[in-house]
């Protein structure tokens, strides 16, 4: 069962963007920052305690879950006391979401189509360009339950309801009570991964640090001091096994995807991991994220930011894989 979610504007992509750009900052849950789990003697220095980070950075008219938001939700018919493999798609643009089960406990099987040991949650977030697969046991009573989508440090949601044919099914409110957390600067769930297959132990043969940077004023975000059009490609042979540090030095967080590669989440902050396969890793802000690598066919592969507007405002290089 697929639930793909995104985010909707009756305005177009130019005017979306020309509004981001034109310093109308939109700050839904802003607050101070939170030191991240291994980041040491580095979080005193940066002072982001004191620093207010950015969560959104536009309003969109809906937020949807297969094309449909909760005043006429999808029904999925089910069985009672089932188990579903739900495969959720974050296809927004520019939001980051939880995928809510409310008290049903779901097991995390995979991201990014890489298979990870079960991560057991009622609520999993992800970034723009991620995919979840979690398996869901349905209540043995039989009550309907709803798969919620929350913005992130917002009321906003969305989703879907998994029901019996003999379910009564309640309307679900478009807006929680509350604001929820900001996924963002949280790396509990991303730090608690490990990948069913991870890379084979081999050295590193080649290292590279790249620095993520912007701000919401000018709207403006960088790799390595540029933007796409005046980028130096990151460089790599074919075959050889390479690892990335993404600093992240500006006050929102980059989904940063990686094309024709599977990387693996190796570093969180100061802390080493043997974390999940991916193609895109979320780096929150003013913090650190490895990943590691077998540099793969020669070509330039894109490696940009998956907020469209970080990349279409400059986020953007390519990964220069040479023979």
């Amino acid at each position: 069962m697929v639930l793909f979610l995104h985010d909707f504007s009756f305005k177009s992509p130019e005017e979306v963007l020309a509004e981001v750009t034109g310093g109308m900052r939109m700050n839904h849950g802003a607050a101070p920052a939170q030191a991240m789990p291994g980041m040491g003697g580095m979080t005193g220095m940066m002072g982001i305690g004191a620093m207010a980070t950015d969560l959104n950075d536009f309003e969109f008219d809906a937020y949807l879950a297969n094309d449909r938001t909760l005043d006429d939700p999808e029904i999925v018919r089910v069985d009672k006391g089932g188990r579903v493999l739900l495969r959720a798609v974050n296809a927004s643009s520019m939001t980051v979401l939880w995928v809510d089960l409310g008290a049903t406990r779901g097991n995390l099987v995979a991201v990014d189509g890489g298979p990870c040991q079960p991560y057991s949650a009622t609520r999993f977030g992800f970034a723009p360009g991620q995919w979840l697969d979690i398996e869901i046991d349905l209540p043995s009573d039989g009550t309907a339950l709803p798969i919620l989508a929350l913005r992130e440090g917002t009321r906003e949601r969305t989703g879907l309801i998994l029901a019996p044919s003999s379910a009564s099914i309640s309307r679900v409110a478009d807006l929680s009570e509350a604001e929820r957390p900001a996924f963002s600067r949280d790396m509990t769930q991303e730090a608690s991964l490990s990948a069913v297959a991870p890379l084979a132990p081999r050295l590193t043969d080649r290292r590279h640090t790249v620095m993520l940077g912007g701000a919401m004023m000018p709207y403006l975000w960088t790799i390595n001091g540029e933007n796409r059009g005046n980028h130096t490609p990151i460089p790599a042979r074919s075959g050889e096994r390479v690892e990335v540090t993404l600093y992240n030095m500006s006050m929102m967080a980059h989904p940063m995807h990686l094309h024709g590669h599977a990387f693996q989440v190796v570093g969180i902050g100061m802390q080493r991991i043997a974390g999940a396969l991916r193609d895109t890793v979320h780096v929150p802000p003013m913090n650190m994220v490895t990943i590691a690598f077998d540099a793969g066919e020669a070509a330039s592969w894109m490696f940009h930011c998956h907020h469209m507007g970080h990349l279409q405002t400059g986020m953007m290089t390519e990964l220069a894989v040479s023979v």
